[in-house]
C-alpha cells in the first residue's frame, strides 16, 4: 500500500479496492465487482446511494452559498434542520448544535454537560460514567470514556497506546448485555436492575457531589452489535440521573435516525435524556454531519449565566452539510423510510433467525428493526468465543468483501480482548431480494472464514 498510494489508510499492510460509483445498495470497485453494503458503511448510508433528491439539495445549496462561518452568520439550512429536530423529539423543545460527526458530537457533549453543572453553581463535579464495551468516538476525550481499548500489533504491541492520554474522571460501568451476563435463574426484570443499579453504585462510590455525566449507547453498536437494552433499564438509568443531579446523554450516532425503527431509538424505551448525540443517518453519507441536541431548559441555564458554550470548530454549522441533513429527513418523511425501517427490519430479523438459527456457531442474533447483530461462538451451549489470536472478525469482513458484501464484523465482543460479532445496519431501501443475497453471501463468508481459520490453526 505504501509504495502505490500516497494516502494515509488506516491500514498500511493491506491494499484496499478502489470505489469509484455507488448506487442503491450497491457500490462498485474500478474493475466492475459490486459490492452489496450491508452495513450502510458504518451504519451512515440509511438512504442508500446516489438519492437524486439529496444531491439536488446539495446542489441548490452550493450554488447559493457552500459556506459562511458560525462566529459571524447563521444560515437558513442549520436554522431549518434544526426546527425538524426540535419537532420530532420528544419532551419538549430543542437545541441543536451541529458539528462534522460523531466524535465531535459526544466531545461537545461531554464539554456542554460539564460547562452546564459549573454553571448552576456544581464546580466539584468533575467525573463522567459511562459503560464497558462501548465507543463514543475516536479522539481523547471520546476514547478516554469509550469501554473499548485499542489494540496495536507490530514489534512493539500495546494493548492502549493511547491511555497515558486519556482524560482522568472517568468510571465505567457493566453494560446491559444479557446474553452474556445475565444468570441462569435470573429474571430479565432482576437482570436489569442489578445491572443498572450498577450506575447508583458507581456514583456513590465516586461521590454524588462529584458526578456531571452518565453517557450510554441507547443501542450500542459496534463494540456489541446490536445490543439493545432490556425492558426498563434505560428507565431506571433515568430515575437514577434524577436523583443524584447527573445529566443523562444518550447516544445515538450510530443507532438513531431510523436506523431502530424510531426515529429516536430511545423512543421505545419510554424516556428522555437531557442530550442527545447523533450523526452518521443524520447527513446519510452525503455530508459529514452530526449533532448535539439539548433540551431548551438546560439551555436556559446557560442563557441566564455566561451566554456562551465554550467550544467550536470552523465547520460548526456548515450549510451544506445541514442542507444535505434537511434533504435526508425530506426522503424520510415523503417516503416513509422509519416506518419502512421497522418493517423491513422485523423481515430481516425473521431471516436471520431462519437461515442462522441453527448454525453452531451463531450464539445468538439480536437487534432493533435495521440494525442487527450476529455473535460467532466456538461452542453454543457455553458461549465460549473462538481465540483472539484467530482473529475471526478479520477474515469475516475479508471473506465477505471476497464474495461482494460489505459487512462490520468487530472483536472483543465477550470483555474487549476476546469475542466476535458481525453488525447489520443497511439502507432502508433494501428489498426482499436483497435480503437473500446478504444472507447467502454471509453465509458463505461465516463459513469460509471459519473453514480458513481451522486449518491455519490446526494442531
Amino acid at each position: 500500500m505504501a509504495a502505490s498510494s500516497r494516502v494515509f489508510h488506516r491500514s498500511l499492510t493491506t491494499s484496499l479496492p478502489r470505489a469509484v460509483r455507488a448506487e442503491g445498495i450497491y457500490i462498485y470497485d474500478d474493475r466492475g465487482k459490486a459490492y452489496l453494503d450491508a452495513s450502510g458503511g458504518a451504519a451512515v448510508s440509511c438512504l442508500g446511494h446516489g438519492n437524486p433528491r439529496v444531491i439536488a439539495a446539495m446542489e441548490r445549496q452550493l450554488e447559493k452559498m457552500a459556506f459562511a462561518h458560525t462566529a459571524f452568520f447563521t444560515n437558513d439550512a442549520a436554522e431549518e434542520l434544526a426546527e425538524m429536530l426540535s419537532a420530532r423529539a420528544p419532551g419538549g423543545r430543542w437545541r441543536t448544535y451541529f458539528l462534522s460527526g460523531g466524535s465531535e458530537a459526544n466531545e461537545a457533549a461531554l464539554k456542554l454537560a460539564r460547562q452546564i453543572q459549573v454553571e448552576r453553581g456544581e464546580a466539584a463535579r468533575d467525573h463522567v460514567i459511562s459503560r464497558r464495551q462501548s465507543y463514543h468516538g475516536s479522539t481523547i476525550g471520546c476514547m478516554s470514556i469509550s469501554g473499548r481499548t485499542p489494540i496495536l500489533g507490530g514489534r512493539h504491541p500495546s494493548r492502549n497506546p493511547f491511555g497515558p492520554l486519556f482524560m482522568p474522571g472517568v468510571r465505567k460501568i457493566v453494560p446491559c448485555y444479557p446474553y452474556r451476563w445475565r444468570r441462569p435463574d435470573e429474571s430479565e426484570a432482576d437482570y436489569t436492575r442489578r445491572v443498572a443499579g450498577a450506575l447508583e453504585e458507581a456514583i456513590l462510590d465516586t461521590g454524588p457531589e462529584r458526578v456531571f455525566a452518565f453517557i450510554a449507547e441507547t443501542v450500542v453498536g459496534a463494540t456489541l452489535g446490536a445490543a439493545a437494552p432490556t425492558r426498563g433499564y434505560l428507565r431506571a438509568i433515568r430515575d437514577i440521573c434524577d436523583r443524584y443531579g447527573v445529566l443523562m446523554i444518550l447516544d445515538e450516532v450510530m443507532c438513531g435516525m431510523g436506523r431502530c425503527g424510531r426515529f429516536f431509538a430511545f423512543e421505545e424505551d419510554d424516556v428522555v435524556p437531557d442530550i442527545i448525540t447523533l450523526a452518521k443517518g443524520l447527513g446519510g453519507g452525503y455530508q459529514p454531519l452530526g449533532a448535539m441536541m439539548v433540551r431548551e431548559e438546560i439551555v436556559a441555564e446557560i442563557e441566564k449565566n455566561t451566554g456562551a458554550f465554550g467550544h467550536g470548530h470552523t465547520y460548526v454549522g456548515h450549510a451544506t452539510a445541514c442542507a444535505a441533513g434537511v434533504a435526508v429527513q425530506k426522503v424520510f418523511d415523503e417516503s416513509g423510510l422509519v416506518a419502512r425501517s421497522a418493517a423491513m427490519g422485523e423481515r430481516l430479523g425473521e431471516m436471520l433467525l431462519q437461515r442462522f438459527g441453527d448454525h453452531p456457531q451463531v450464539g445468538d442474533i439480536r437487534g432493533r428493526a435495521m440494525f442487527r447483530g450476529l455473535e460467532i461462538v466456538e461452542n453454543k451451549d457455553s458461549k465460549e468465543p473462538f481465540p483472539a489470536h484467530w482473529r475471526l472478525a478479520a477474515r469475516i469482513k475479508a471473506k465477505a468483501m471476497e464474495h461482494g458484501l460489505i459487512c462490520y464484523p468487530m472483536g472483543g465482543t465477550k470483555d474487549r480482548f476476546s469475542g466476535d460479532h458481525i453488525l447489520l445496519a443497511p439502507p432502508f431501501i433494501m428489498e426482499e431480494s436483497h435480503m437473500e443475497e446478504l444472507l447467502d453471501k454471509l453465509e458463505h463468508a461465516i463459513n469460509d472464514a471459519l473453514d480458513e481459520a481451522r486449518r491455519e490453526n490446526a494442531c
